[in-house]
């Protein structure tokens, strides 16, 4: 057996694959993206074969370092099964889509109790980031729980763009502004943190969260399987909201160059990659999946939104050092009301 550590930012069950890919893997070995950068450096052991995945803004720094290979696409037949739409918005950290291929795709947006919002706010704009940006409202739902997601690269961009300024901002100024917006409503946020949300939402203990799409949407199935009362509802805001990709990729010293192809090859078959889409509620990249992905999540507008809410979606683009030592100070400050 070939030990394949792909890292994910989101957990995927890749327990299918095996002969009919040509090769076999051992799902023991993935890891995750917060752990990629050392693997594909060679600051910690990786993937035999060499396949790895990571998200856009990571993407677009290791492929500037050379830490990846050029795909070679003559082994990759299927990716004619792949969205154009999603390739082009991937091409903005992988010009010519050469160095990967995107097998998840989301939103950064809200989550809510239906019944706790409704109960406190009738009228609650839940479809609006005036839910959590605006102190008056944010400071009504203080006392059932309000947790943030702890991604600086994801709460500024969608402080800027609520803000009306651009969400790919790298000005000081900017980002010195989204954090004022940010700590005008941190005394309501019970915590910062990147997955604490999902259980938190699904046992009912907080009843609004920012957060990923498929994370929220996972703790409302998890909430729906337990039959506990508890409705949750993810949302993308109206205002718009960053689109993130989760992309596969090849190390430049992969030792088994061919293997890691069949496995991207093997991903892209409509079918498999079905299988994790309706395991995780997470959308993919691949256009031609669509006729095997549940129809309740094909027809759920929160994780395949619609041609309007989808040209409203944005990206973003790596921060450079200076950029990037304003973002941790905007964001450390927002965190610790100094």
């Amino acid at each position: 057996m070939r030990r394949t550590a792909v890292c994910v930012e989101r957990r995927i069950p890749w327990l299918f694959y095996g002969k009919s890919a040509g090769a076999w893997t051992d799902p023991a070995g993935f890891v995750k993206c917060g752990d990629q950068g050392a693997a594909v450096t060679g600051d910690r052991e990786h993937d035999e074969n060499g396949e790895t995945a990571s998200s856009g803004c990571r993407r677009a720094r290791q492929i500037a370092a050379g830490v990846y290979q050029p795909l070679d696409k003559s082994k990759l037949p299927n990716l004619s099964n792949m969205w154009p739409e999603v390739m082009s918005r991937v091409a903005q950290y992988d010009p010519g889509n050469q160095y990967g291929i995107d097998y998840m795709w989301g939103t950064t947006g809200i989550g809510y109790n239906v019944d706790k919002i409704k109960a406190i706010m009738p009228d609650a704009p839940v479809n609006s980031w005036d839910m959590v940006f605006k102190p008056e409202i944010i400071s009504k739902f203080k006392d059932c729980g309000v947790q943030f997601l702890d991604a600086s690269e994801e709460l500024i961009p969608a402080a800027l763009k609520y803000l009306g300024k651009n969400p790919d901002s790298k000005d000081a100024a900017d980002m010195e502004a989204a954090g004022k917006l940010l700590a005008s409503v941190k005394p309501y946020v019970q915590k910062f943190h990147s997955s604490e949300y999902i259980n938190a939402l699904a046992n009912g203990d907080i009843c609004l969260a920012v957060g990923y799409s498929g994370d929220i949407l996972q703790a409302r199935n998890r909430a729906k399987d337990a039959k506990n009362g508890v409705t949750i509802k993810y949302v993308i805001p109206k205002e718009g909201a960053n689109m993130w990709f989760d992309i596969m990729a090849i190390p430049k010293d992969a030792p088994n160059p061919d293997a890691a192809h069949a496995f991207m090859n093997f991903i892209m078959k409509p079918d498999v990659i079905a299988k994790s889409t309706n395991y995780v509620a997470y959308a993919n990249g691949n256009l031609a999946s669509q006729k095997f992905v549940d129809p309740a999540i094909l027809s759920d507008t929160s994780i395949y939104p619609d041609k309007d809410t989808l040209a409203n979606l944005f990206s973003t683009t790596p921060y450079d050092a200076k950029a990037q030592r304003v973002l941790t100070r905007v964001w450390t400050s927002v965190k610790t009301g100094m």
